[in-house]
């Protein structure tokens, strides 16, 4: 193995902390042996460029500082690759990282974590979600959403007025003011497509998304399925009465909601935006496949 390693950082992360995490995470591994090499893109297109610029050049590590954008960028970059990918959290939701139990905005803990697995087991092998849509392949590794939380991101992004996590707050009242349900049509595996209306679809490799929401609260990242979890028509009611649960993952004990494990699903749903690690992945249909071992993970928990 290559002592050469790569810091993928996004300055911005977690206002600002992204910049200043690079830093005490870059001493952390210089001392333990490695040479250092940070990049930072201009944009994310060019980040990502970067990114696999660099592990097409033989780097030892891929170590994305950020939140789980930067993950997820990260994860087009190394996704099939023998390249490791570390991570150190420091945005704000971090659900990847929580999900492997990595160390959260503690920047020197997750650097150690790192240099510890580079010299010792070099990474666990951990399962990652692949889409398939019109924009191609995308990678993914905790969850992909679609329907009401979906329709919340469209609509926040939409918004320039209020700014920040407000944004989002103001956009899911007027969901909720719009609330109905959802026609879908979805295939598990290769059994045959089934009709159904619902208020959200989520297809988790990971248990949870937006900083904490166990959504697909049983699924793990290394069987090799996804859990997908699907929230029935509901009031809003009935929905603001279950929202608070998610983050417990209680939530799944409610006569509303049905949980199937698949290796692969296709969603379809007029006007729904697919959404994976937060990021939008394009308009349904979309199918969605777990791969294996896709990525060596380095300081993840056993």
């Amino acid at each position: 193995m290559t002592s050469d390693i790569t810091l993928f950082v996004n300055p911005s992360a977690g206002r600002g902390r992204g910049a200043r995490a690079a830093r005490p995470v870059a001493a952390v591994l210089r001392d333990a042996g490695f040479h250092v090499r940070t990049v930072v893109g201009t944009d994310a297109p060019d980040a990502l460029r970067r990114a696999r610029e660099a592990v097409a050049g033989g780097t030892g590590a891929l170590i994305a500082v950020g939140g789980d954008g930067m993950v997820s960028l990260a994860l087009q970059a190394v996704a099939g690759t023998p390249t490791p990918l570390g991570v150190v959290a420091v945005g704000t939701g971090n659900d990847f990282a929580r999900a492997n139990r990595l160390p959260v905005r503690d920047p020197a803990a997750a650097g150690r974590a790192v240099a510890r697995s580079l010299k010792g087991d070099g990474g666990r092998a951990v399962d990652l979600g692949r889409v398939r849509g019109r924009a191609g392949d995308t990678w993914f590794g905790t969850v992909l959403a679609s329907g009401f939380d979906s329709r919340v991101n469209d609509r926040g992004n939409r918004l320039r007025f209020p700014t920040g996590r407000l944004r989002y707050d103001a956009a899911m009242i007027a969901e909720l003011a719009a609330l109905r349900p959802i026609p879908y049509r979805i295939r598990l595996d290769d059994g045959p497509e089934q009709q159904l209306e619902a208020t959200l679809v989520a297809v988790g490799n990971a248990d949870s998304y937006g900083g904490g929401m166990r959504i697909c609260g049983s699924a793990r990242m290394d069987d090799g399925l996804f859990d997908i979890t699907v929230v029935g028509p509901c009031s809003r009611s009935t929905l603001l009465a279950v929202f608070p649960r998610v983050y417990r993952g209680t939530h799944l004990g409610h006569p509303a909601v049905t949980v199937h494990r698949a290796a692969r699903v296709t969603l379809a749903a007029d006007g729904i935006t697919g959404y994976a690690d937060g990021e939008p992945l394009g308009p349904l249909p979309l199918t969605a496949e777990t791969v294996p071992g896709a990525v060596r993970l380095l300081g993840a928990a056993r």
